[in-house]
């Protein structure tokens, strides 16, 4: 296997929405599905939002992995503001403990998506897109959130060094749910 680490690009916009959706667990597909005007295709919502220059989920905050010429995984990373970010009313209530767990890592390398197509698991490729984004990491560190009924995702952070520092309840809606009772903050120093 023939694996090279590589900035993405804007034609991965596709991949890049597949991937965000299965590290989400479907929940942003149902986002995508609210955000789709009559008729669309909500992949097209997630890939647009792929292909924004801006956001937290934009393809300019993402490494790709690819294996023989194809994508076969990602990582999403961002500093974390050292502010909190505010939570407002209109603040979809899906997002509010995620975006208070993120307000607990201040000023860290987030990492917002990791996620490997199927075929490519096991192959040491979330080991190599970690090991990337870790590289030059700020003096606070690493985070992520993780559910906690996540265990293969858990057990894989833990072996890398992350340890939990916070945990908050999982909130269901915009047409998803899930099994997961908590979102698990951890970090890595």
């Amino acid at each position: 296997m023939s694996m090279t680490l590589r900035p993405a690009r804007k034609t991965d916009a596709a991949e890049l929405a597949q991937l965000v959706n299965m590290a989400g667990e479907g929940m942003p597909l149902a986002l995508w599905t609210g955000m789709a005007e009559e008729g669309q295709d909500p992949w097209e919502v997630g890939k647009a939002r792929a292909e924004r220059d801006e956001g937290s989920f934009s393809w300019r905050n993402a490494v790709v992995a690819e294996v023989d010429g194809a994508v076969a995984g990602m990582v999403i990373t961002y500093k974390t503001a050292a502010e909190p970010e505010e939570i407002t009313p209109d603040t979809p209530p899906v997002f509010v403990p995620l975006i208070a767990l993120e307000n607990k890592a201040p000023e860290t390398c987030y990492v917002n998506v990791l996620a490997t197509m199927p075929q490519h698991r096991r192959k040491g490729v979330a080991r190599q897109l970690m090991a990337q984004a870790e590289e030059g990491k700020p003096a606070n560190g690493m985070s992520l959130i993780v559910a906690e009924g996540n265990a293969t995702a858990r057990a894989f952070y833990e072996g890398l060094g992350y340890r939990e520092t916070a945990r908050a309840a999982v909130v269901e809606g915009e047409g998803w749910r899930t099994d997961h009772k908590d979102w698990i903050l951890i970090n890595k120093r």
